[in-house]
């Protein structure tokens, strides 16, 4: 199996708050090292956007697993487990469509080789 090589920039784009799109999958790429060689990603689905009262400027995304089997943030639904995560729309530099989380994680590839990981 074959896959074709891309350049790469040097640094990472993340999605735009004007960009999310409600039900739609993003990626969470985070990393628990300094020199970036270790990365987390999590799959997650935009699910909107100053869902509480008196927010301002506040996105949400919830667990891939627990949308697909359809919890919905403000759902009253006894016993259904969701994982919601919200912040500033201005702090999204972790969050990647998949091709930009793949760009991210092949970076992280070459940093690793760079380091003789």
């Amino acid at each position: 199996m074959y896959f074709s090589g891309r350049e790469l920039t040097p640094y990472a784009e993340p999605v735009l708050s004007k960009e999310l799109q409600e039900g739609k999958v993003y990626f969470a790429v985070n990393y628990v090292d300094e020199q970036m060689l270790i990365p987390v990603v999590e799959t997650l689905v935009f699910v909107g956007r100053n869902l509480e009262p008196g927010d301002a400027g506040k996105v949400y995304f919830q667990d891939v697993e627990s949308f697909r089997e359809g919890v919905r943030y403000g759902s009253d639904s006894e016993g259904e487990l969701a994982k919601f995560e919200t912040g500033s729309e201005n702090m999204l530099d972790h969050i990647f469509d998949y091709e930009r989380a793949l760009d991210v994680l092949m970076r992280c590839s070459l940093r690793r080789q760079e380091g003789g990981i």
